[in-house]
């Protein structure tokens, strides 16, 4: 144990606390188990950290991955017996979803060590909501999503923005002093601004190695698929990525790929889960509309800008930000009459040309321009939906 914690001790003293990420603060670390998922690259190894150095005392808490040797002769029920004796109190795992029986052992550690309090991630959530169900009466579950536009031009910038709701947004509430011409910012953003790692070198090859992992690595591993449906799910991804927002045809991409249509539908939800993609769905209610998938997009816009072989349609870029930053505090649909519904608003997303002939019958219709600066009316700035979290 004294290697992972010598480990533990160098992680710790190079985390920097400058910036915090939204959920830091939405945690209630008093929790006696709490989970935090998410995809991979986008800094749950580092909100941990921060929660250690800023609020713990590091003599009573211990940060392990479980990629680590250690486990290959040790078992996380054990470390956490023997750790407890030494006056440990809070343990910290890192990538649970690579140790085998992680869910069973989280539910022993919690049943016989209650004085123990433990903090666990995990990079496939497709894995963590496998094992979720045992643990829903110990667990609490946080989902961390990538930066918001606010948090890339405090982390970035040192542009400081509050947090805007939904309401004040089309209220026009938003002000942000330091931010004179936001849109050369937005962009770059847009192409390389969703991930904390954006400023190290080979942005682009580390982004597809993550996409290739969780592709090839991450999902067949804990859905027991073989080597060769990995590649298909590979196959599949880049499919959606030339032709994003993509109407899912499940028959016709069965036929290319060589499986039946029903594996599409399952492909598709896993790499959703795994946050690569998201499936736009249509508001009815029911188990039957909340099956129906109106259309795939990539999950965020660093994918669209990385992924495609040419430079990605203007107009698929604008939706699949509008999409990714509202899914993170509202439910949105797909619109029968504009291009997505929140609450009990619809929204048409566009340059700043765009007319209001869609919106027309809508009872509360707004139109989100790329391209400009401010609002007014019922027309509102792309760039503000990046202020949400």
């Amino acid at each position: 144990m004294e290697k992972l914690k010598e480990y533990y001790r160098q992680l710790l003293q190079s985390t920097n606390t400058d910036f915090l990420r939204y959920l830091f603060l939405e945690i209630n670390w008093n929790n006696r188990m709490i989970g935090l998922i998410g995809a991979r690259g986008i800094g749950k190894t580092t909100l941990v950290l921060q929660q250690i150095k800023l609020n713990l005392n590091p003599d009573e808490t211990l940060y392990i991955t479980t990629d680590d040797l250690y486990f290959s002769s040790h078992t996380l029920l054990d470390l956490a017996g023997d750790f407890l004796k030494q006056g440990g109190k809070q343990l910290f795992i890192d990538e649970i979803h690579k140790y085998k029986e992680w869910a069973r052992e989280l539910k022993l550690i919690y049943d016989y060590y209650p004085k123990l309090k433990v903090v666990f991630t995990g990079s496939s959530i497709l894995d963590i909501n496998k094992g979720v169900a045992d643990l829903s009466r110990r667990a609490v579950m946080y989902h961390l999503q990538g930066l918001s536009f606010r948090e890339y031009l405090k982390m970035f910038h040192r542009i400081n923005a509050q947090v805007y709701n939904l309401q004040q947004i089309i209220d026009h509430k938003v002000e942000i002093e330091d931010l004179e011409h936001p849109l050369p910012f937005f962009d770059d953003y847009l192409r390389r601004g969703y991930y904390p790692f954006m400023q190290e070198p080979d942005f682009a090859i580390r982004l597809q190695q993550i996409v290739s992992i969780t592709l090839e690595s991450d999902i067949p591993l804990y859905a027991n698929m073989n080597v060769a449906t990995g590649r298909k799910l590979k196959q599949l991804m880049m499919i959606m990525a030339e032709n994003v927002p993509f109407k899912p045809n499940f028959n016709k991409l069965g036929a290319v790929l060589g499986v039946s249509r029903n594996n599409i539908a399952d492909y598709c939800l896993y790499i959703e889960e795994a946050g690569l993609i998201a499936q736009l769905r249509n508001s009815a209610e029911g188990i039957a509309g909340l099956r129906k998938v109106d259309k795939i997009y990539l999950e965020n816009t660093n994918l669209l800008y990385n992924l495609s072989k040419e430079m990605p349609n203007i107009g698929s870029v604008r939706e699949t930000f509008f999409f990714n930053q509202t899914k993170t505090k509202h439910e949105t649909f797909n619109s029968p009459v504009s291009d997505f519904e929140v609450e009990d608003m619809v929204f048409e997303i566009g340059g700043k040309s765009k007319e209001q002939k869609q919106i027309k019958t809508a009872k509360r219709g707004f139109v989100v321009k790329d391209s400009i600066e401010i609002g007014y009316e019922n027309i509102i700035p792309l760039w503000h939906f990046g202020l949400m979290y």
